[in-house]
């Protein structure tokens, strides 16, 4: 059987081609994401600090606790930036017995950093008792790393995260194309497994040629795509260090799993994709098999179409969602609508690619005369043999409408909102931190109008299934309206004292915040509290989700408003930068964080894109015979040109409205939910870009293999294969 599929492919370079990149390019792109969640995995942080240590007691996490729907209590761990452990507790370890030494590490206001122990193996049991009795962890043996605050486990974190917010969209692409790319080439080779039917092969034996041709290809592949996956792995390695996301010193897993993965995933869906395709040919009758294989039908199966209404029922509610909604609910919705509706599309393509042409019939004979009309039958003839086409061209203008542009508006509102809520124009700022003090003494230098000391911090909130961390600022309230124009919706700043705090829209919205209510949440170094909510805000991008009064310790910056004359003063302090220097800082720093986002969606798009191309020089390639017997029915090369360049516009039209829609639909729901304006920012050039690129696509790999196609004789050609 192996022999058979091998000078059948032979026979058919173009097509076995054009599935051998789709393969390899499915492998490469698993291959390099496998490597780096893998890395991350597998990743052990080495104590350095307290290398001599035998435990060391800290707090870097805490454990949230959620009853789901059925009852169960879940649990999760949350990681702390900023935890702590009390200083106290140092004194109660050293009366364990055989605990010889314990020295308790950046001390401040009762509270230490860590707390590192000498003690023997029988000691330790008693330590993560007194450990857990405080709410903190004890960490012994090859776990003191982990006690440790190191960029190697913050680019942990950033793999681990990155590869399970985006690998599942990947794995989703890759079975979108390798689907697509393998069915459409079974297709296109009706003709051959039909023959082999009507010379009495068994609907098993068809079947197990077709999965004997992709398991080929699919090995195949493998020789091209685990180099080029070894490739992009040293490239996006090399570019994560340069970029900071990675210490240089990163340990990087063996790729040898990974390319496993990436071979078995990608060879696993061709074979059933083919093995789907190649069961209408399998399952006809010998004497109908060529009549059968003359002219494929236009529409899908009955399942195909149920599913595929039932996939737009649930985009459709997710619009819904996403338009009512809003915080991370919305947020969740919309990206789910963008997923359910480019699945629906590529189920529905047939009957998508049918009505289209019964639509576009008119516009297309009007421009085109006799070229349109002809164009249109081929549509509607086609419209089954076009829907790959169809799903990969939406699912390039789709994502690549949405999810690229979606960084754009991110980037450019955080920019927005900071600089048009900024109502000092200098910023203090020292190696080691402001006191309060020095903030008094600011305020009563000649020219200032008001101070506001900021520390920058996080906090952890619940949320619907677990807590996650928010950006937070902690304030010093006194003079805060003179310097920050937080745009308040609800409440007021005023009421911001001890006890309480002022949240962003959004995040108000997630966790089911009104002012006057108590928020359930975790300081940065781990300490529980239950402040008060008494304002609620729109800037929340620029300024952080929460605010909260400063307790103690030192701020990081101080905002100033002056009237321009008081900067010698001011830099007795630390480094005085104006208020749009640090705007310019901030866009800088957005853009090398949007980095990585942007490379991931610039890789699916690439792929989507890749598929596109590939799929319609396939269909472009399997109408030698279609155009050749035109040509001999009086059809002249150049009415042949301008009845394929009808069809490219009625396919592109259909194409590009419906990818634009779902992007639009996608882009407006997501900006909505962050920012309350149902107007994103696309950048000038940007839908030229998309619907441009996507154009030039689709006649170039149409039109030049259309015109080779036509230098062939029609005699000779209406003798050739599919």
């Amino acid at each position: 059987m192996f022999k058979l599929a091998m000078r059948l492919l032979r026979q058919r370079p173009g097509t076995s081609i054009a599935t051998l990149v789709a393969l390899a390019g499915g492998v490469m792109i698993l291959m390099s994401l496998a490597v780096f969640v893998q890395s991350g995995l597998q990743f052990e942080p080495e104590p350095k600090q307290f290398a001599a240590a035998d435990v060391v007691v800290a707090h870097r996490h805490i454990t949230v606790s959620t009853k789901e729907f059925d009852g169960e209590t879940t649990t999760s761990e949350v990681p702390l930036p900023e935890g702590t452990v009390p200083a106290d507790l140092a004194d109660r370890i050293r009366t364990v017995p055989g605990v010889t030494d314990v020295q308790a590490v950046d001390v401040r206001d009762g509270r230490a950093g860590a707390i590192a122990v000498k003690a023997p193996a029988g000691a330790h049991a008693a330590i993560e008792k007194l450990a857990e009795q405080a709410g903190v962890e004890a960490y012994a043996g090859e776990e003191r790393g982990w006690a440790e605050r190191s960029t190697s486990i913050e680019a942990r974190s950033l793999l681990v995260e990155a590869g399970s917010a985006f690998g599942g969209y990947v794995v989703l692409l890759i079975v979108f194309v390798v689907a697509g790319t393998v069915g459409l080439s079974v297709r296109h080779r009706r003709r051959d497994l039909a023959l082999l039917r009507a010379i009495a092969a068994t609907p098993a034996q068809v079947r197990r040629l077709v999965v004997a041709e992709a398991v080929v290809v699919g090995l195949a592949s493998a020789v091209i795509g685990v180099p080029a996956g070894l490739w992009s792995t040293h490239r996006v390695h090399d570019q994560l260090v340069t970029r900071g996301f990675l210490p240089a010193d990163f340990p990087i897993a063996n790729p040898a799993p990974a390319a496993v993965l990436g071979i078995v995933v990608t060879l696993l869906v061709a074979v059933l994709s083919a093995r789907i395709a190649a069961r209408r040919v399998a399952r006809i009758r010998p004497a109908e098999a060529l009549g059968e294989a003359a002219v494929e039908p236009a529409r899908g199966g009955r399942i195909r179409l149920a599913f595929g209404l039932i996939t737009l029922a649930g985009a459709t509610m997710s619009l819904f969602f996403a338009a009512g909604l809003s915080g991370t609910a919305a947020l969740a919705a919309a990206v789910g609508m963008l997923y359910l509706f480019v699945l629906a599309v590529a189920l529905l393509a047939p009957w998508v690619n049918g009505f289209a042409a019964r639509v576009l019939a008119p516009v297309l004979r009007t421009v085109w005369g006799v070229s349109g009309d002809l164009a249109a039958a081929n549509l509607r003839a086609n419209a089954r043999g076009m829907s790959a086409v169809l799903s990969a061209l939406v699912l390039s203008v789709g994502f690549g409408g949405s999810v690229w542009f979606l960084q754009d508006n991110l980037e450019r509102q955080t920019v927005a909102q900071s600089r048009d809520g900024m109502l000092a124009d200098r910023v203090v700022t020292a190696p080691t931190g402001l006191t309060p003090a020095a903030v008094a003494k600011v305020r009563r230098i000649p020219g200032v109008e008001a101070a506001t000391g900021v520390r920058r911090t996080s906090v952890v909130v619940r949320v619907f299934d677990g807590a996650e961390p928010a950006v937070a600022r902690a304030v010093d309230p006194a003079q805060l309206a003179s310097t920050m124009d937080l745009k308040v919706r609800e409440g007021s700043l005023a009421g911001l004292t001890d006890g309480t705090i002022a949240v962003s829209a959004l995040q108000a919205s997630s966790s089911s915040w009104k002012v006057g209510d108590t928020a359930d949440m975790w300081l940065a170094d781990g300490t529980p509290v239950q402040p008060r909510v008494v304002a609620i805000y729109d800037r929340g991008l620029g300024f952080g989700d929460v605010l909260l009064p400063q307790q103690g310790g030192t701020y990081d910056e101080v905002l100033v408003r002056t009237q321009g004359a008081a900067d010698r003063q001011l830099a007795a302090f630390g480094t005085v930068t104006t208020a749009d220097q640090l705007t310019g800082q901030l866009s800088r720093d957005l853009a090398v964080s949007a980095w990585l986002n942007k490379l991931l969606i610039t890789v699916m798009v690439a792929y989507a894109a890749l598929a596109a191309g590939n799929t319609m020089v396939m269909a472009a390639l399997a109408r030698g015979r279609e155009l050749a017997v035109l040509r001999l029915a009086g059809v002249t090369r150049r009415q042949v040109r301008r009845m394929v360049n009808a069809e490219q516009v009625g396919l592109l039209g259909t194409a590009l409205t419906l990818g634009a829609a779902i992007a639009g639909a996608t882009l407006v729901a997501v900006v909505h939910a962050l920012t309350g304006t149902f107007l994103p920012y696309i950048p000038p050039l940007g839908w030229v870009i998309v619907l441009g690129g996507t154009i030039v696509l689709a006649l170039v790999t149409t039109i030049l293999p259309v015109g080779r196609l036509l230098r062939v004789p029609p005699v000779r050609a209406a003798g050739t294969k599919e």
